[in-house]
């Protein structure tokens, strides 16, 4: 295991710096998990050629519901899974070290939005609550603890609490985060108008077959017009991710420094786009040490000059599983 690399996967002063690791750790797993190694081989890939970012082979998402995607000789400290909603079963990320986790959800949240002690921590996660292995709850546990303790907890589906916690926090003016899944979002918000000033909503996902899809837009205005925010924030995390990017706005999304997104030819999965053609969303996570940080998804977005990223969909024909977004 690369525990050493770890303390410096959060700091790259560059692209060029940030390359020379991804080759670093490209070079690691390629020798040292058995799955992977496998695949590379597989697809005829010379593990020596490998040189730069856009050598790298990604591994299909898929791999992660049917094998256990780990270095080799290492026992996972824990295991999450995905929700299983859809019908080719459940993903399983195995991970050797839940430091590595704590500590990069926790950057990745405090690059975008400060210190957790700083907020009340309100979560809407039904779905996540009622199975276990959800690293989305994992990681709200983990916030709640660092956050204003008193104020912070779960709702089920006690939305008159959760209406009466928000007026309570309105008046105190704490600043407030309610995380919480679409479909969730969109029933409380059924029931209860607001004027939210000191609350950032964060939806996590789709609505994981309780509702009707609807078009990402349709239902951020609906919460805006209910809630009184300006604008929804949305969270980019999945089951075989340790890293999460997060938009704070018309689904414009950013990675933190250990992650990127490069964008595949739908035809050719070998082949990247230029920025401003919409493909398929391939992550690099530098936290997934000990699992695969290059991962090949599911899921359909485009890239932007600046290093932003908008998620357009889902492949036909694929499950709707995890914290994927609205189709």
């Amino acid at each position: 295991m690369m525990n050493n690399f770890s303390k410096k996967i959060f700091d790259f002063k560059d692209f060029s710096s940030f390359e020379k690791s991804c080759i670093e750790v490209f070079n690691f797993q390629a020798s040292k998990n058995s799955v992977y190694n496998q695949y590379i081989k597989n697809i005829n890939i010379d593990i020596s050629s490998v040189k730069r970012i856009n050598d790298i082979p990604f591994l299909p998402i898929e791999f992660f519901k049917s094998h256990k995607i780990i270095t080799d000789g290492a026992e996972p400290e824990i295991i999450f899974t995905s929700s299983g909603t859809g019908i080719s079963g459940i993903s399983k990320h195995f991970v050797a070290d839940k430091k590595i986790y704590d500590e990069s959800f926790l950057f990745s949240f405090e690059y975008f939005y400060g210190n957790p002690s700083e907020y009340v921590f309100l979560a809407l996660l039904p779905s996540y609550l009622e199975r276990n292995g959800s690293s989305l709850i994992y990681m709200t546990e983990k916030l709640i603890e660092l956050g204003n303790k008193e104020h912070s907890g779960f709702y089920l589906n006690d939305f008159e609490k959760l209406n009466h916690k928000l007026i309570e926090l309105e008046n105190k003016n704490l600043k407030t985060i309610l995380l919480g899944v679409s479909f969730a979002l969109l029933d409380f918000f059924e029931e209860y108008k607001m004027n939210l000033k000191n609350t950032i909503i964060i939806e996590t996902g789709g609505m994981k077959g309780r509702k009707e899809e609807i078009v990402k837009q349709e239902l951020h205005n609906f919460l805006c017009k209910k809630s009184g925010v300006k604008v929804i924030h949305s969270e980019y995390g999945m089951t075989e991710l340790l890293s999460q990017a997060y938009s704070k706005g018309n689904n414009i999304f950013y990675c933190p420094p250990q992650m990127k997104i490069l964008i595949r030819d739908t035809n050719d999965p070998f082949c990247f786009l230029e920025n401003g053609k919409s493909g398929g969303i391939n992550v690099i996570d530098l936290s997934n040490l000990n699992s695969c940080s290059f991962i090949e998804t599911k899921d359909l977005g485009l890239k932007h000059n600046n290093e932003s990223f908008e998620v357009l969909g889902r492949f036909d024909n694929s499950d709707i599983r995890g914290c994927n977004l609205l189709i």
